[in-house]
């Protein structure tokens, strides 16, 4: 069960004053339940593929600077994290339709946190996620309210190595590319309470509304299956654009396979905007 204090003197600095209630914190067991609680009816399906886990250690304050009211940095033993996940998404469909040759399978490049909510529902937050794919986009700004960008991105696969690169439109300047090796089978799933399974097995998302109310929605899929890639090259050049400079290499390297996922309602936690 999830346990309150800990940190509160923290949050109430950072999202409310003093005196407002302490939020209750997210448990290693709590996080990994998160796969199983129920989350409504589904939505839709797809399939997230070849994923690169790349993350760095950030401060908590620059985290939590950056967060909505009604949002808590998630710490790992003390640390925040910022991730790179550059991906493939494949088979993208709303329930009850098959899959579109012409729209459904797409890049995507994230830049995510990890949160929880006052009741200590633990999460991803997204400060970005550049798609190659224009009706995707649009469709996850309206229905999710989520910040995707548009970008020219190109991967190529060669064996076990993915080469994947990524321009956010508009930002001509600036890129990313990754460059990385990992086995296509096998894996071994994280062991709870590991900084693995704190980075990758997250079952919720949190998002805003345009009007401040702060909103989340339930991701369902099995655990992956993990390696440790082999990373020739990677950049941080979409992190700076959400406001963070990621110096030296990253604090943890993980690659997975294949998950086929279930999407489900995004729902009001409750009215949330920044004091």
């Amino acid at each position: 069960m999830p346990r309150r204090g800990g940190c509160g003197s923290f949050f109430q600095d950072q999202n409310g004053a003093a005196g407002s209630p302490v939020p209750v914190t997210p448990t290693d067991s709590g996080r990994a339940a998160e796969r199983t609680t129920p989350a409504g009816p589904c939505l839709g399906y797809q399939s997230w593929h070849r994923l690169l886990f790349a993350h760095w250690k950030v401060p908590a304050t620059a985290v939590q600077s950056r967060l909505p009211r009604g949002l808590f940095v998630d710490t790992h033993r003390g640390d925040a994290y910022l991730g790179l996940v550059p991906f493939f998404m494949q088979r993208v469909r709303p329930r009850g339709l098959p899959p579109l040759p012409w729209l459904s399978w797409f890049l995507e490049l994230n830049v995510r946190t990890y949160v929880f909510d006052a009741e200590g529902r633990a999460g991803v937050w997204f400060f970005s996620l550049d798609c190659n794919q224009s009706l995707a986009v649009a469709a996850a700004r309206h229905f999710f309210h989520l910040p995707y960008e548009h970008a020219t991105m190109a991967a190529t696969v060669a064996e076990d190595t993915c080469d994947f690169s990524s321009r956010r439109r508009g930002v001509a300047a600036l890129s990313d590319r990754f460059v990385w090796n990992a086995p296509t089978r096998g894996g071994q799933p994280a062991g709870v309470g590991s900084l693995e399974s704190f980075l990758v097995e997250r079952y919720r998302l949190f998002t805003v509304r345009s009007d401040g109310a702060l909103l989340t929605a339930g991701v369902r899929h099995a655990p992956y299956r993990l390696h440790v890639p082999v990373v020739r090259r990677w950049s941080t050049s979409v992190a700076e654009l959400a406001g963070f400079t990621l110096r030296g290499p990253p604090a943890s390297l993980l690659a997975a396979n294949t998950v086929d996922v279930a999407l489900h309602p995004i729902r009001p936690v409750f009215a949330a905007t920044r004091p």
